[in-house]
């Protein structure tokens, strides 16, 4: 599998992307082939719009019910709405990734 470039986020959490208040992506392992120390180009899910570039600084695995406050915090949402939003996107998984980032 060649190294991902590009990563997509729902077009209203660009700007926190691109402003540097999220620094966190939790997604699900179709998703975690992302490569520490390698930079990819952020675009909305939505429209294909580029937003910004990011280095990975990190992926770790994550269980749904060990998601907390601080990764809310990363997140940049308060904890009840990340949990409800990952369950909407990830409704029948349990095992998931997080990918830390910068922006560069």
């Amino acid at each position: 599998m060649s190294t991902p470039t590009k990563i997509t986020f729902f077009e209203f959490l660009t700007p926190l992307v691109a402003s540097g208040k999220k620094t966190i992506t939790i997604r699900d392992e179709s998703e975690a082939h992302y490569v520490p120390g390698t930079q990819v180009e952020v675009y909305t899910l939505e429209t294909d719009k580029k937003v910004c570039d990011v280095k990975i600084l990190s992926v770790e695995p994550l269980h749904f019910d060990d998601i907390n406050e601080f990764h809310a915090e990363q997140e940049y949402i308060e904890l009840p709405k990340l949990k409800q939003l990952i369950r909407e996107i990830y409704p029948n998984t349990d095992t998931l990734f997080v990918i830390t980032y910068e922006l560069v």
